[in-house]
């Protein structure tokens, strides 16, 4: 047996995308990291090994501007380019690429870590290493470091340093949680296998092993949805094991959920209800997807009302967006629907209070295994949450390691610094302003070439008759003063509109009513119709507009896209079936969605003009919208000129790093192996040529930087020799698509410290 030793600045157990993200955070920052996996691709219950789609608090485009940035969103936009198709195993190679492009970072992948060493008595342990067995290899392997991470989702490594945590379902009173039971217990949520089918082209038979389930004399027939030619993660609601111990009875549980798989397809293949001759299993999952098992304590307990209320924390250090979800106990043999949903009215703020163990000193955590309650857990544990989890607690890891000091300690005494270098990075906060000090950009004054002054979409597309409620959002940049729409009148009728806030800045929902207006209407075709809605909010905020039903007046969908600008549509009924998955519509983002239009806003035209899109809405603090856009656009490109934004100084600066944040629709949902699919590779707003120019103090402008085939978000240029300038500029020589040049965000240091690509 081969015995090694690993000292490093950071060890983090677990591969999955909470553990890849965190050592990224982390090596990106400077320090040497272990990434340690016990199977051999990276991803969790994302890879090629389990294949669930990476969801996250977009909700499947329920909410909106809510898909996840940093290194999840890098992930995203590449697996978006190179993996259109969403085969799983591009997906693997997407993440592991991601990892290795990290010299800091060294990949154990094979290890299972199953020995931890740890001193202190009960309230106060310490790590002082963990050993693992690399399997095929023959290796048994010690990690020493100072800071661990636990992203092993099971939460095997606390659990073996005596780190408190809870499993199952606590008590209603505990946290006061409506969605939990009067008495606690020991369900958790159950885990999952699928399968993959494909049409052969040419018949073929199926006889079923003599393990597989007759699911006809079952309910599932009954209270499923079963369809010939689905697979993957439609099959989510395949769940087994809530009622069972999901990690001791691992086995019973694939088992059990081997014979239904074989089982169901035994059902499509044979019992003649369905159009399957042709088709034929071309993969079946042997490895568990888990939902569930320990939750650690943390210093805060993250619960429903939370989530609900949307509680606003001051140590914020990530977001999240899907509902609550919790699934019976009994799961796929359950008479009620496979799960059940809770909403809040839009994303969620998760605290690093609970990131890290309110017993084990040096040990933070990430992905499932985080510090909440098996309610709020319904909604953290999906993946892309578990990501910007992953970066914020790495990005932790990283200063306490810098710094020599506990999580605790760091949160007490050097949150703002947390923040300040996770919105550096780009991560993934919503609300929180950059007053990052050593940002040169903040004090600067910005032009531009041109600037959007008026929202005005009048290329028409399809029609849209007026048969039920629709809505139309706009930012109000500092006043509405009236609103236009393009109609097709059939007779002579009214037309009603409300406007109404949003609340909250980082919702998209109608909340409190603040103008009204109806006016008389003539028949006629493609009329610009005249609405007298005002309304001038104490600070810019989104403008929710209703425009009430009439079967006697049409819309028109724009045949583009415009930043900043939404509609929505009024269900009554839940998206889904409620066989499946209950989604109550008298939530407010169930009963307004898109529903398949988010690139198709109503024709319309504002009569005032807007400081929406202004140059320096770049070096206001934000990278993402809140409360409106939270960007820069040109006026429509025209003739394939270039456009520019400058940033200028009073006095020489000196520029060692510059920073830029392209727009790449954080509106638009996507998941890794296509829930649905996106019709383009690249975001069409990314901006894809450019080049960078400093103006040096004699006066002369120099080019530092020239980009072409951009489809990144973020762009972080460093000098290899520091400059002395008097202002920065960047031409923007071409986009994806988009006719509007489009930047989020520009920042600029004196010195190169963040360790990111560039």
């Amino acid at each position: 047996m081969r015995q090694e030793t690993v000292s490093k600045d950071i060890t983090v157990i677990g591969g999955g995308l909470a553990g890849i993200c965190a050592a990224i955070a982390a090596a990106r920052l400077g320090q040497q990291v272990a990434l340690v996996q016990n199977r051999p691709v990276l991803g969790g219950n994302s890879s090629s090994e389990v294949r669930v789609w990476v969801c996250g608090a977009t909700a499947h485009g329920i909410n909106r501007y809510a898909r996840e940035t940093g290194i999840m969103g890098e992930l995203f936009l590449e697996n978006q380019y190179r993996n259109p198709e969403g085969n799983p195993y591009i997906w693997d190679l997407v993440m592991l690429e991601a990892v290795k492009a990290e010299t800091n970072i060294t990949l154990y992948l094979n290890t299972d870590v199953h020995e931890v060493e740890a001193v202190g008595d009960e309230s106060d342990r310490i790590i002082t290493a963990v050993t693992g067995w690399m399997m095929g290899s023959e290796r048994r392997i010690r990690f020493e470091s100072p800071v661990y991470l636990d992203c092993t989702g099971d939460g095997l490594i606390g659990f073996l340093a005596g780190a408190r945590f809870a499993l199952g379902r606590e008590a209603r009173s505990e946290y006061g949680e409506e969605w939990a039971p009067e008495i606690a217990d020991n369900i958790t949520l159950g885990s999952t296998l699928l399968f993959y089918t494909k049409d052969a082209g040419m018949p073929v038979s199926y006889v079923p092993p003599s393990f597989a389930k007759d699911i006809s004399q079952t309910s599932i027939p009954l209270r499923r949805v079963i369809k010939s030619g689905d697979s993957g993660c439609h099959y989510w609601w395949i769940e087994w094991g809530g009622e069972h111990d999901t990690v001791h009875d691992n086995e019973l549980i694939r088992d059990e959920l081997w014979s239904v798989i074989y089982g169901i397809w035994d059902y499509i293949k044979n019992s003649g209800k369905f159009d399957a001759d042709n088709m034929t299993l071309e993969w079946i999952g042997s490895l568990p997807g888990k939902r569930e098992y320990r939750r650690f304590t943390g210093d805060y307990v993250l619960n429903q009302n939370d989530i609900i209320s949307q509680r606003e924390f001051p140590d914020a250090v990530a977001f999240g967006g899907w509902s609550i979800d919790l699934h019976p106990p009994q799961g796929m043999y359950a008479e009620a629907s496979g799960s059940k949903h809770l909403h809040a009215d839009g994303v969620y703020h998760i605290p690093f209070r609970s990131l890290y163990s309110v017993n084990v000193r040096n040990m933070l955590m990430a992905g499932r295994d985080i510090s909440a309650s098996h309610v709020a857990f319904g909604t953290t544990r999906v993946m892309a949450t578990c990501a910007v989890i992953g970066e914020a607690a790495g990005t932790g890891a990283a200063l306490c390691a810098a710094k020599g000091i506990p999580p605790r300690e760091l949160h007490a005494g050097h949150l703002e610094e947390l923040q300040q270098t996770l919105l550096r990075q780009d991560a993934s906060i919503i609300g929180l302003r950059s007053s990052d000090a050593g940002d040169l950009a903040r004090s600067a004054r910005v032009t531009a070439s041109s600037t959007l002054t008026g929202i005005s979409i009048t290329q028409p597309g399809d029609s849209h008759p007026l048969e039920a409620d629709v809505a139309l959002l706009l930012p109000v940049d500092p006043a509405l003063d009236g609103l236009e729409l393009l109609l097709d009148v059939a007779g002579d009728t009214e037309i009603t509109v409300e406007l109404w806030d949003t609340g909250r800045k980082e919702n998209y929902v109608p909340k409190t009513l603040q103008s009204a207006a109806t006016v008389q209407l003539a028949k006629g075709e493609a009329q610009w119709v005249t609405l007298p809605l005002m309304w001038r909010p104490a600070e810019p905020q989104n403008a929710f507009i209703i425009i009430k039903a009439n079967a006697a007046l049409t819309l028109y969908h724009a045949v583009e896209a415009h930043s900043g600008v939404l509609i929505f549509f009024k269900t009554e009924e839940s998206h889904v079936s409620k066989e499946l998955e209950d989604h109550s519509p008298d939530q407010p983002v169930v009963l307004w969605q898109m529903q398949g239009f988010t690139r198709r806003p109503f024709c319309c035209r504002t009569l005032a003009p807007t400081a929406a899109y202004e140059a320096d809405k770049t070096v206001n603090g934000y990278h993402r919208p809140f409360g409106g856009p939270q960007q820069w656009s040109s006026e429509l490109i025209e003739d394939g000129r270039p456009e520019w934004l400058q940033l200028e100084w009073e006095q020489p600066q000196t520029l060692a790093e510059i920073h830029f944040t392209f727009n790449d629709d954080v509106n638009e949902d996507l998941v890794n192996l296509h829930h649905h699919r996106t019709p383009f590779r690249i975001l069409p707003e990314l901006v894809r040529d450019y080049r960078v120019e400093v103006l040096g103090t004699e006066g002369v402008w120099s080019e530092i930087a020239h980009v072409a085939g951009n489809r990144r978000r973020k762009n972080v240029h460093r000098l290899d020799t520091p400059v002395q300038a008097l202002a920065v500029r960047i031409w923007i020589e071409a986009t994806n698509g988009s006719r509007y040049a489009e930047v989020l965000e520009v920042r600029a240091y004196a010195e190169a410290a963040s360790m990111g690509r560039s």
